[in-house]
């Protein structure tokens, strides 16, 4: 089974992030991470609603609109595993005493 185009764009945005000397992710490295697998996001739910319009027009087929359907899919699920996994780490990091 092929990786979805939304997965692998968001592996390799995450993978210029990662500094090959040692150092960890820039400053600014994981807002613009967030900020790219939402756009990458945007333009893969914009793909599909144009996908199954061509589809209902009768100008694209059944297995084209299934996978991007599918694609779509993972994408919603891999956003909320983030978003559950960001919301996690906040709450244990305001269980903290300081």
């Amino acid at each position: 089974m092929a990786v979805p185009s939304i997965a692998a764009g968001s592996y390799a945005a995450a993978q210029k992030l990662i500094d090959t000397s040692g150092g960890g992710a820039s400053a600014s490295g994981f807002g613009d991470l967030v900020k790219q697998s939402l756009a990458s996001f945007d333009g893969q739910a914009k793909a599909v609603d144009h996908q199954v319009a061509s589809t209902v027009a009768g100008r694209a087929d059944y297995v084209s609109v299934a996978t991007s359907v599918a694609e779509s899919e993972t994408a919603i699920e891999t956003l909320v595993a983030v978003r559950d996994k960001v919301l996690a780490a906040y709450e244990e990091i305001m269980r903290m005493t300081v």
